[in-house]
């Protein structure tokens, strides 16, 4: 049997199926149309697999925007579906720090349930949003963000908490001459020492585990690292958590009630995707 979790972000949606392992992962960016992208990247997934849509057990949406997935069965939280993705790459975890386009999570976790959790949505400042308009600013690539800051000589304060003030700041910080890097590495250590206060709320404990689109940019790593005292873990590929969370979930729900003898309930797929499909 086939399994599919699909984690509808703010800025990018993920799709993982999984039969006994995981069998195949998209990513693409979310834009405007949730529905449409919802599709799209479930029919990606599916090619990647070699199987059709018909052949998916059970679907479960998480997200964001996870009531905008027509053929899921089931929505779930992105707090239950990060914990449950992120024990089953990391059994030894604690505590997951997940650092978005638009929110960042604290998660303290015990064998893939969620004890707490501690979230900001309300503001950039802490998120990759966060980044992308201080990288517009500098001229540089977000990519390119992590390697630079590991350049610095020094760590260049930013005080204010708001992006716009940030952003003020740091064309303050140019205009005095200040390097590049070490502006960035400034940067890097607000937000984790920002996402550090935040996440204490819940009582940090290692192993600690670093998700999120922000996971892939080193100098945040190092940042991170460095407000903990002691290193994190990071997934191969850190935007999937919450989608392999969602498939495995979902594997568990029907594995569960087969046992019991139940039969599953199910969403009803829209006639709109089943057609996409054929």
């Amino acid at each position: 049997m086939y399994f599919a979790g699909i984690d509808i972000g703010s800025t990018m949606t993920k799709v993982v199926v999984v039969a006994d392992d995981i069998v195949s992962q998209v990513i693409g960016p979310t834009g405007a149309e949730h529905r449409h992208q919802a599709n799209k990247v479930m029919e990606q997934a599916l090619e990647q697999a070699g199987i059709p849509f018909d052949d998916i057990t059970y679907v479960v949406a998480t997200g964001y925007g996870r009531i905008n997935v027509p053929f899921a069965d089931k929505q779930i939280t992105e707090i239950t579906c990060h914990a449950k993705g992120v024990a089953s790459l990391f059994p030894t975890a604690r505590t997951v720090i997940d650092i978005g386009g638009q929110d960042a999570k604290g998660i303290k976790i015990s064998n893939g349930k969620v004890l707490n959790f501690v979230m900001n949505d309300k503001c950039a400042a802490g998120t990759g949003r966060f980044l992308e308009v201080i990288a517009d600013v500098l001229e540089v690539k977000l990519v390119d963000m992590g390697p630079l800051s590991l350049k610095a000589k020094r760590n260049v304060k930013i005080s204010s908490t708001c992006t716009i003030f940030a952003e003020q700041e740091v064309i303050s910080r140019i205009a005095d001459g200040v390097e590049v890097e070490d502006i960035i590495a400034g940067l890097h250590d607000a937000i984790a020492g920002r996402v550090y206060r935040m996440t204490e709320r819940v009582k940090i404990e290692k192993d600690v585990v670093l998700t999120g689109g922000v996971a892939k940019n080193i100098g945040m790593v190092k940042a991170m690292e460095d407000h903990l005292g002691y290193r994190v873990l990071v997934p191969k590929e850190p935007l999937l958590t919450g989608a392999l969370g969602a498939a495995m979930l979902g594997r568990e729900r029907v594995l569960k009630a087969l046992e019991r003898g139940e039969s599953i309930a199910k969403g009803s797929r829209r006639l709109e995707t089943a057609t996409f499909f054929e």
